[in-house]
């Protein structure tokens, strides 16, 4: 071969450089989540009421939450799992299986969790708030409430100033315990209580088992189902610190910290309100929807929302 068709030393090179100098360019112009770099924290969003679930109103649930947390768990070059977090509690064993679930998955795939608790993380809320290896919060976020509530209504004098007469036949003589159309009794008060005392043990179990030295204060107080500001809460070991979830990720993971919001599935043509089908087919009452609207507005008002 003569020297006239001998490659340039360093040819090669030279174009590899110019071809990554292009592709840096037009990296700029990509929308972030097509950039690639930077540390990957996938952001699930676990908002409303635990457990209350009617067609048209859809609650948290194991169910609901289950597939897009194994989504983030489950990421290419996951660094974190992000929670946010907004509920004010409702059932206490959907509360428990999302909690069981979250920390399942964080031992699985060795990756860390950070909850960001907004509004509020009460009640239930704050037991799956536990599943994290840290939680966040605002300043006027309302968080805590460790603690176990039941309520009814009782009619049974209304029945009688209505000439209403109630016949209830059971098989068991505590089968129509706290009947709200029949007068209420000691001892099935009692045993309900029994009931709540046994979730509540488990409850501040659970608390101590998370928080574990953290915690300061006296049992007394941590435990009576009270619930605080987050910067009290923060004091008391019952949260970790104060910060909103896009600023807290960049101070720890950079600028380029990639935060993509892990959602239901959707269908090819987007995703209609859950059970909306269902509601039009009859399957949901509207007495039913209303009586489940009431509970839940019941469940955030207790904290002045």
């Amino acid at each position: 071969m003569t020297d006239q068709h001998k490659p340039e030393p360093g040819m090669s090179e030279h174009l590899r450089q110019l071809l990554a100098g292009v592709r840096e360019s037009l990296r700029r112009y990509l929308p972030k989540r097509f950039r690639g770099g930077g540390a990957i924290v996938p952001v699930v969003r676990l908002s409303g009421t635990i457990g209350l679930s009617t067609p048209l109103r859809p609650g948290l649930t194991l169910a609901s939450v289950a597939r897009p947390l194994e989504r983030a768990f489950t990421r290419r070059g996951v660094v974190a799992v992000a929670l946010l977090i907004n509920s004010p509690g409702g059932s206490p064993v959907q509360s428990h299986f999302i909690h069981q679930r979250i920390r399942a998955l964080a031992a699985e795939h060795k990756v860390s969790v950070i909850a960001f608790a907004e509004d509020v993380a009460a009640s239930g809320g704050y037991m799956i708030a536990c599943a994290a290896d840290e939680i966040i919060c605002d300043n006027s976020t309302i968080i805590g409430s460790i603690g176990v509530i039941g309520g009814s209504f009782g009619f049974s004098g209304l029945l009688e100033k209505l000439g209403i007469e109630r016949r209830l036949y059971t098989s068991g003589e505590r089968k129509a315990m706290l009947d709200p159309f029949l007068p209420e009794k000691p001892d099935d008060v009692e045993r309900l209580k029994s009931v709540q005392r046994d979730i509540h043990e488990d409850f501040i179990a659970l608390v101590k088992q998370s928080r574990g030295a953290r915690l300061v204060g006296p049992e007394n107080d941590l435990f009576s189902g009270e619930f605080w500001t987050g910067r009290k809460a923060v004091t008391l070991g019952v949260a970790d610190g104060i910060g909103d979830l896009r600023t807290v990720l960049r101070q720890r993971y950079g600028d380029d910290v990639r935060m993509p919001l892990i959602g239901p599935e959707r269908s090819l043509f987007g995703r209609t309100r859950p059970g909306l089908r269902a509601w039009l087919a009859g399957d949901a009452s509207v007495a039913e929807e209303l009586i489940s609207t009431l509970e839940e507005r019941a469940l955030w008002s207790r904290y002045g929302l």
